[in-house]
């Protein structure tokens, strides 16, 4: 096999094929990065089994034929070669050439006979515009767990309905969920799809117009696919159910505080400065203010206030918040006010969740779909 191909697309190719490997794998024949050259160029792919990526690229091909290369190593020469073509050819003695310039690489290759095929995807897709889906991702990929002793908490859950596609995440102690336009073949579809993947997905595809999703496989192999433009990433979807956590959001929104978003985020980081590890920050919403006052160990203490819009009516509300969780979720409102909903919840002894959502100004509700429920901390005093 010997091909030229231009450095860039090429290292940019091998670098986006890679991304969704784990950094150790078990098995070294899965670290490795499949190149398939023929009449149409080159075509790329990696794959663990739970996840692949794949994509093609120009070549001038002179001798087709299929190799498999260390991935990560290749992603690095390729990234550091001279500007110049790359040609790679196999030796006689099997060893792999990568030559640029004056710099030239030998490469040990891989079995290609012991590499797994790469899964297709031929079940029903639709289409979802690529900068909202990967705003969703964003917004939505950080509540999942990274806890894997429970593996349905470590997806993000997508549900397609009609013309619309929810991504939703949980951790037990969040949930986070919000809408896309769909435009496809499927008007129900749900799909449990890995975090980690899917945030992959997002920061790769955010800039491609549009991108394709496709459902397929049934049982134990059930797996997603998505495309844009010369590129596919595919991931095996996790079984079992995920929790019902929809029926957590309030109806009723009465009762809420208005607050800048910007100066809230600073005035949380500064506050909680002074916390030990996994301790809540106090929060008191009143009718002009939210007042952040905190207590940790060598006698540290704190206290903020920001301005704020309380309606709704009723008494100050106090109550204790995670600032992690709660800055994580003001960094994803995209908005530059926020609203802080005060629920309601028909068990007196259990804390109610407070909600958070966009606000376009302090009389005008967001846009946009994205919710934000967070459970509030037990304060000890």
């Amino acid at each position: 096999m010997r091909f030229q191909v231009n450095r860039d697309v090429f290292s940019e190719a091998v670098s986006f094929v890679v991304k969704l490997l784990p950094q150790r794998n078990p098995q070294p024949i899965l670290a490795g990065v499949l190149i398939e050259a023929g009449d149409s160029g080159l075509t790329l792919s990696a794959f663990d089994y739970e996840a692949s990526a794949r994509t093609t690229i120009d070549a001038t091909v002179d001798t087709p034929g299929t190799i498999l290369v260390h991935g990560r190593l290749l992603s690095d020469i390729a990234s550091r070669l001279p500007n110049a073509p790359i040609e790679i050819a196999v030796e006689e003695d099997g060893g792999i050439s990568v030559t640029c310039g004056s710099a030239r690489f030998m490469l040990a290759a891989m079995p290609v006979e012991e590499y797994p095929s790469i899964p297709e995807v031929s079940g029903s897709s639709g289409v979802v515009p690529a900068d909202e889906f990967a705003t969703a991702i964003a917004q939505v990929g950080f509540a999942a767990s990274r806890d894997d002793v429970t593996p349905v908490l470590t997806g993000v859950q997508l549900e397609v309905s009609g013309q619309n596609l929810s991504l939703v995440a949980t951790d037990r102690y969040r949930v986070s969920l919000r809408d896309v336009p769909w435009d496809g073949e499927a008007s129900e579809q749900t799909a449990l799809v890995p975090a980690r993947t899917l945030t992959e997905v997002g920061k790769t595809f955010g800039h491609a117009g549009t991108i394709q999703i496709a459902f397929s496989g049934a049982g134990d192999r059930e797996i997603i696919a998505f495309t844009a433009g010369n590129k596919t990433v595919t991931s095996l979807l996790i079984k079992g159910n995920f929790p019902p956590v929809r029926r957590l959001f309030p109806e009723q929104t009465d009762h809420y505080a208005v607050v800048n978003t910007a100066d809230l985020i600073e005035a949380v980081r500064r506050v909680a400065l002074v916390l030990d590890r996994a301790a809540p920050l106090r929060f008191t919403f009143s009718s002009d203010s939210v007042t952040m006052d905190a207590s940790g160990s060598e006698h540290a203490r704190a206290s903020e206030s920001v301005d704020a819009h309380l309606a709704g009516g009723g008494d100050d509300v106090t109550l204790g918040l995670n600032p992690q969780y709660l800055t994580e979720a003001l960094s994803a409102v995209k908005s530059a006010f926020v609203r802080v909903t005060f629920t309601s919840s028909d068990n007196a002894n259990k804390l109610s969740p407070v909600l958070i959502t966009s606000q376009t100004s302090v009389d005008q509700a967001g846009l946009d779909s994205y919710k934000y429920l967070l459970q509030p901390n037990l304060l000890l005093r």
